[in-house]
């Protein structure tokens, strides 16, 4: 017999089902609560809300684990190419070698964008976040794909519309870099890889060549990997939630980077600079701001440090320290922001304040510290954030409309005035 769970509500007992999941996640199984009773519940940010099921993403906070389909996320890193695991992601399985050829040939013939899309861009002030353009630019995306605003149609055609989205999403991401800078832009070449293609559009120009470095690529492949899904976090549930209104994959993907765009989410990484630089202006003393971190009535926290999901390590981190040290040694990077991130690290790692409280350094931290080596703007660390998290959320968005899950549709519990009669505006006081 299926496990219950037992309410009591005006002395009236209710069974609701248990679900089990297959790592042996618990769950209540609330959906007919408010018919059978008239209850609802209460749940501020959703923090224990299963709102789906999915079969992507695993994650165990209390242990380290994150999984993409079951795979161990330390032998995707060490091991897979982004273009596998976004495969991996999007359809279930990691691709064969011809499965991997068809993919990767798919996406190269789609990473040209219309040319009128550059008048966008023109529009655009020089100022604009690049998060703001490049969501904007995937909305876009779907005026220019009228056939795409169905989601409901054959496998084929929804193939085409993610393949063209992944494809497409670097080009517009390195062109909102080029419209900020006012650089000419700088057309893809398919002749390079999925990371090797962003690196040249970002930073080459018309007069000078990129000159395309093993080291970056490879540490850049790795930090798509390690953004690729995470479960549903905010920005994730965005895209489902949009996506279950039936509006189609362009549309349900912008939400997601209005949504990553946040500080709370997405814009973590920018925030470690900002805070090296803070400690820069102030002089460079990290024993002094650290010791404002121990101090429990002083407001400043270290960012990059610890995890809301994560209680113990971030696996994440774990491999990404390797590619930034490896990236640090390659540039020769002399950065007094930089010196005082390694100096920040090492405290981290060997100060028993920070190791008895899990204050250790996070993927934000040293993705922050990479792109800030690699020249990258703060205002692009999330634009960077996103082009890794896209496979992700095209295969939550995949999986809820294959599923037909409802469209979301949150409760709540009402707390301002009862029933009251118009007054006229000459009587009111």
């Amino acid at each position: 017999m299926s496990e219950k769970a037992k309410i009591v509500l005006d002395n009236k007992e209710h069974d609701l089902p248990v679900v089990t999941g297959s790592e042996n996640e618990n769950a209540i199984d609330i959906s007919k609560l408010r018919a059978s009773t008239g209850y609802i519940t209460i749940d501020p940010g959703y923090k224990n809300t299963g709102a789906t099921k999915s079969a992507i993403t695993f994650l165990d906070g209390e242990k380290g684990i994150l999984r993409y389909r079951g795979y161990p996320i330390e032998q995707l890193a060490a091991n897979a190419s982004f273009m596998e695991v976004a495969y991996l992601l999007i359809y279930g399985e990691l691709p064969n070698a011809i499965e991997l050829q068809l993919f990767e040939r798919s996406i190269k013939r789609h990473t040209l964008v219309h040319e009128d899309m550059k008048r966008f861009f023109e529009a655009y002030p020089a100022k604009a976040h690049p998060m703001g353009v490049l969501s904007s630019m995937v909305s876009s995306l779907a005026t220019f794909y009228p056939e795409s605003q169905n989601p409901d149609r054959n496998s084929e055609a929804v193939n085409l519309t993610i393949h063209r989205l992944i494809a497409k999403l670097p080009t517009l991401a390195a062109w909102s870099y080029k419209n900020s800078m006012r650089h000419p832009f700088m057309y893809p070449h398919n002749k390079l890889d999925y990371c090797e293609n962003f690196l040249n559009m970002m930073f080459s120009m018309p007069t000078e060549d990129y000159e395309i470095d093993p080291v970056i690529v490879d540490a850049l492949n790795k930090l798509l990997i390690l953004h690729a899904d995470h479960e549903q976090n905010c920005s994730t549930s965005t895209v489902r939630i949009v996506g279950s209104s039936q509006a189609n994959l362009y549309s349900s993907i912008s939400a997601g980077i209005c949504a990553l765009w946040g500080p709370l989410h997405g814009g973590a990484n920018q925030k470690v600079i900002e805070m090296l630089l803070k400690i820069h202006i102030d002089g460079g003393n990290v024993d002094k701001w650290v010791e404002k971190a121990k101090d429990k009535n002083d407001p400043f926290r270290l960012m990059g440090f610890g995890h809301r999901v994560y209680k113990n390590f971030d696996p994440r981190a774990k491999i990404i320290k390797k590619s930034c040290d490896d990236v640090l040694e390659k540039l020769g990077v002399n950065d007094p922001l930089l010196d005082i991130a390694k100096k920040l690290e090492k405290v981290a790692l060997e100060d028993d304040y920070f190791k008895e409280r899990n204050l250790y350094p996070n993927v934000d931290f040293y993705s922050g510290i990479i792109y800030k080596a690699l020249r990258i703007p703060t205002e692009m660390f999330t634009v960077m954030f996103a082009i890794g998290r896209l496979p992700g959320w095209i295969a939550q968005w995949k999986e809820m409309t294959e599923n037909g899950e409802p469209i979301g549709r949150p409760r709540q519990i009402y707390t301002g005035y009862n029933d009251r009669d118009y007054v006229d505006v000459s009587k009111r006081k």
